[in-house]
Parts: C-alpha cells; structure tokens; sequence
C-alpha cells in the first residue's frame, strides 16, 4: 500500500481518526508521518539535553547515597538498592538521609501518620526469646572483639538461665 500523501513510499504508519461519528483512514509513509508530526517508534525524537541532565543528577545522587555506609555490619546503599534489605538496625541511622528520600518519594511523608505499633505484651515474649538474643548478641560481640560488651551479656545470661 502507498502512502496516500506522496503516492511514492510504502505506509508504514495507519492512522484512523474519528470525528463527528465520520471514520477516516490514512495510510504514511515515515517520512510523511513525520513531517505531520505523528511519532513512529523507528524514528524516535532525540532530546539530548534531557538525557545529559537525567546523566547529571544520576551521577550526583549516586555518588552521594553510595558514599552511605553502616559502620556496624558494613552494609552500602548501592547493597540496599540492589537487594531492598538493610544489613543491621544500625543501617536505619547510618542511612537516613537516603531512607527519608525514598520514603517521602514513596508515601508523601518521611514521618508516620497512622496507627502506632503496640509491641507484644511482656508475657508474649518469653525467656526463651530473651536467651536467644542474648546469646546471639554475645556471639556478634565476640565475632567483633568487643570482650567488654561480651562480659556484660555472658553474666546477663548467667542471671537468667
């Protein structure tokens, strides 16, 4: 089929338009279809000084959130993007700048504004649970070299077994 416009070029672009209940086809070539301003997928305008300035802020946004590191477990926030999971509570404080960011863009608000968590009650959380923790912390301050720490948490775990 040719190009009801120049009658020289194959249509490659079928357009129908509707008006007043009257349907119309008319059948372009790319060029044609360009030149009316109708967008082809093959011939995508090309805006680079859009695509310089994204390459900008991208750059300065990621060199900045990926300089955010957690001290404790070493975690990254290139890690986080990448994964969605922080390394250890301590990531919430050594990440916050970029948490917050991520929150406002995400909800609107980077503060809590509905219902406040209740913890479970002291009865739900059992001995067992508290040993448990206890002993997992040891293992980590051991692991980490912080023996005053370990001796704190070794005699809390004698008081309670």
């Amino acid at each position: 089929m040719l190009c009801d416009n120049c009658k020289e070029r194959d249509a490659v672009v079928h357009l129908t338009r509707i008006v007043n209940n009257a349907v119309t086809q008319l059948h372009l070539c790319e060029k044609c279809a360009a030149a009316k301003g109708v967008e082809t997928t093959l011939a995508a305008p090309q805006h680079p000084l859009g695509d310089i300035l994204q390459a900008v802020q991208a750059q300065a946004s990621t060199s900045a959130e990926d300089a955010a590191s957690c001290t404790f477990c070493g975690a990254t926030a290139r890690d986080f993007r990448a994964t969605g999971r922080l390394g250890c509570p301590h990531c919430y404080d050594a990440m916050e700048r970029s948490l917050r960011e991520l929150l406002r863009r995400l909800h609107g608000s980077s503060k809590h504004v509905g219902v406040p968590y209740d913890s479970p009650a002291a009865h739900v959380v059992g001995k067992t649970d508290s040993v448990h923790d206890l002993r997992d912390r040891l293992r980590r301050a051991v692991e980490t070299e912080q023996f005053e720490l370990a001796a704190e948490l070794r005699d809390r775990l004698r008081v309670l077994e």
